[in-house]
């Protein structure tokens, strides 16, 4: 049979790897819509434009965009400016900026920070004034308050948490090792200097200094030890199996730090709308707004997002000034924030400025536009906000922290285990369940072995689980919580477009290297004897297991491998 002249035989240095979907960033797609399928590529470079006019004839950004309050560094009010939220989107809009990096499919950075986001940084010199060194403040604190060791999955706006032996050290998250999911830049507030309005559909519209809101006499203090926990942990393992869209902020690839309990002093919210005379006019959810910068779509704004009026009357929101026994640090919301307990860490609005009673949950663009669980057959084609669920309470979840997956464990028939299980919405994990054969059996961890349950705090455990088997094993933990709600066995059971709350079963694979064996414990005793690593598990080494004596001697006392029939 002769070779068609037209078969495309120019493979590139890469072929074999794009064919295995080692680079899946890098297939067209296939639209077999017509009568020949069409390989649509991606494009090569992305086309780069500057319409220095249309920008010039917005005004001069460094007057348009400057600072506004006295104290307040790296704060623009945009929403009650919408000419100054046109002018930023002029602006935007008339240039190009870097691409968000794909590695939903493609490879990800062997760097720390792990993403820079350029994007982002772009965004905010191009708009200048008050936002011009936003990016390089930011990352200035970030080295001030920070752990060391801390991994920085997005450089700017900041997203970052701490390494897996870190992040359970503690049942309290000391403040330098708990996660940061930040939305924009890190505004620099003097306290003595700032202030909150409470407005919108309240009797009596307030404004407060931080001093007020500390008048013991007029708000009584709330101390509580909360767990507050991103959407978009342990995302890895969504990105992983199948890849998604994430949110806008370059989709930062979480893994299980990405949540962190802290003792928050401050005041419930609800009794500063009873100091301002209650709700009126049908108010049934809280706004919050914050003084970072946000851009979505290339549209400028505050950062705003709301709760219901239901959640703040059970006095489940706190205005928190304080965080394990310190002032909130700068890049947690200093001087004031939001902690709404239970909810998704979203909520909890830090550098809080202003609250207004609304009608309706909040039409900005985080409320109405983010933070969304899609249906599965939801995608880039056919996606409408409309179509997701807002992601308020956290549902229940849990996490392995040692092991690490694809590590060789050597054992005496148990195999130690650490993690951390949490449920929102006032809910609690009441127990912790351990599988070393993929879910199939479970072992309970012992409850000496958990920390203190608690209403809105997560329980970190430790646990020993019986290992007899040798080889690649799958160590499976899943949490109940006391309404009995647990979670779906599977990562694909969780995925949605928005890469958010994966709340499956967390799945490790494992090498178990059962010592208590004996034949395993010989072969150890020779490498060692020998000066011969296991490490690494997967690389041969030419040391023979058996003498040809011993290999005789077995064939004499066994049958043969064949049969005379």
């Amino acid at each position: 049979m002769e070779i068609s002249t037209r078969l495309d035989t120019s493979n590139r240095p890469d072929e074999w790897k794009i064919e295995q979907g080692m680079a899946g960033h890098k297939l067209p797609i296939l639209d077999q819509t017509g009568s020949e399928t069409v390989h649509v590529y991606p494009p090569s470079s992305a086309h780069s434009f500057k319409n220095e006019e249309a920008i010039e004839a917005v005004g001069d950004r460094e007057k348009l965009f400057s600072r506004e309050r006295d104290g307040w560094e790296g704060y623009i009010e945009w929403e009650e400016f919408p000419e100054k939220k046109a002018q930023a989107h002029k602006i935007l809009t008339s240039q190009s900026f870097p691409e968000c990096p794909d590695y939903m499919f493609g490879p990800i950075p062997d760097t720390n920070p792990v993403l820079t986001g350029d994007d982002f940084k772009a965004w905010h010199a191009a708009l200048g004034g008050e936002l011009t060194t936003a990016a390089d403040d930011s990352w200035r604190i970030v080295l001030e308050e920070k752990h060391p060791d801390m991994l920085h999955l997005l450089q700017f706006p900041y997203n970052g948490e701490p390494p897996k032996r870190l992040t359970t050290s503690e049942v309290v998250t000391p403040n330098p090792l708990h996660f940061v999911r930040n939305h924009g830049g890190i505004p620099i507030i003097d306290k003595d200097k700032w202030d909150l309005r409470l407005d919108g559909l309240v009797a009596n519209p307030k404004t407060y200094s931080l001093e007020e809101l500390m008048d013991e006499s007029r708000f009584p203090r709330i101390e509580k030890t909360a767990t507050m926990q991103c959407s978009g942990t342990r995302r890895i393992e969504q990105i992983n199996e199948y890849g998604g869209q994430g949110d806008e902020v370059p989709q930062a690839p979480w893994a299980e730090g990405a949540i962190g309990t802290a003792r928050y002093v401050g005041i419930s919210l609800k009794k500063v709308i009873k100091d301002c005379g209650g709700l009126v006019g049908g108010a049934k959810h809280l706004e919050f707004y914050g003084v970072d910068t946000y851009v979505k779509d290339l549209e400028v704004g505050n950062y705003v997002v709301s709760v219901p009026w239901s959640k703040v009357k059970a006095n489940e929101v706190i205005l928190a000034w304080e965080m394990n026994g310190e002032p909130l640090p700068k890049i947690h919301g200093y001087p004031l924030r939001v902690v709404v307990l239970g909810y998704i860490g979203a909520r909890s609005v830090k550098w809080l400025y202003r609250i207004k009673a609304i009608e309706n949950s909040s039409r900005a663009p985080v409320q109405a536009k983010e933070y969304l669980y899609f249906n599965q057959q939801v995608g880039k084609y056919n996606l409408r906000p409309t179509d997701g669920i807002q992601i308020q309470e956290m549902p229940v979840s849990s996490a392995i922290m040692t092991p690490w997956t694809k590590q060789t464990i050597i054992h005496n028939g148990k195999i130690h285990c650490k993690g951390w299980a949490y449920s929102g919405g006032g809910r609690w994990p009441e127990r912790v369940e351990v599988s070393v054969d993929g879910g199939f059996s479970w072992y309970a961890v012992p409850p000496e072995k958990m920390s203190e349950k608690g209403r809105w705090r997560w329980r970190t455990w430790e646990i020993d689980v019986p290992c007899d088997v040798e080889g690649w094993i799958e160590i499976v933990c899943r949490c109940w919580d006391n309404a009995l709600n647990t979670q779906p066995l599977n990562v694909r059971a969780a995925w949605n477009w928005g890469l958010h709350v994966t709340s499956s079963a967390h799945r490790i694979k494992v090498y178990s290297v059962n010592k208590s064996r004996d034949v395993t414990r010989k072969r150890l005793e020779q490498f060692e004897h020998l000066g011969i690593p296991l490490a690494p598990l997967t690389r041969y080494e030419a040391v023979s297991s058996q003498t040809p004596e011993e290999y005789e001697q077995f064939w004499r006392d066994h049958d043969p491998r064949d049969v005379d029939d």
